[in-house]
């Protein structure tokens, strides 16, 4: 049995939570720009320059900023998405620096993503 990074999740792991899990919030870290040609359904986009600030927010201004609950620090599927994996690492480093134990990379990102969904 391979050993599970657990900073990381596959596409199969992911696809098996979107629309699925109550528990998933995934946030998508690229542009506004680059979201609006597409993104996995349900994520929220919080660009990667304002990950720092959102995930350090009040909840009320979390909730009035993006229309959801912030997520709670122990949050079992926090996860992090962009084009090809980068920024969404980057996101997850932070996340994890503020407390964010379970925060997650999805490496495959929207690239990924919109290939597999596509076939």
């Amino acid at each position: 049995e391979a050993h599970q990074d657990n900073t990381k999740t596959v596409y199969n792991d992911l696809k098996e939570l979107v629309g699925k899990s109550p528990n998933l919030v995934l946030i998508d870290v690229r542009s506004t720009g680059e979201v609006a040609r597409g993104c996995i359904p349900g994520s929220i986009n919080i660009p990667i320059e304002m990950i720092d600030s959102a995930l350090s927010m009040m909840p009320q201004d979390f909730k009035a900023s993006y229309g959801v609950n912030k997520p709670e620090l122990n949050a079992p599927e926090l996860v992090f998405t962009c084009q090809s994996g980068g920024r969404a690492a980057r996101a997850t480093t932070k996340a994890r620096s503020l407390g964010y134990t379970n925060a997650r990379t999805y490496p495959g990102g929207y690239g990924e993503w919109s290939y597999k969904d596509g076939m």
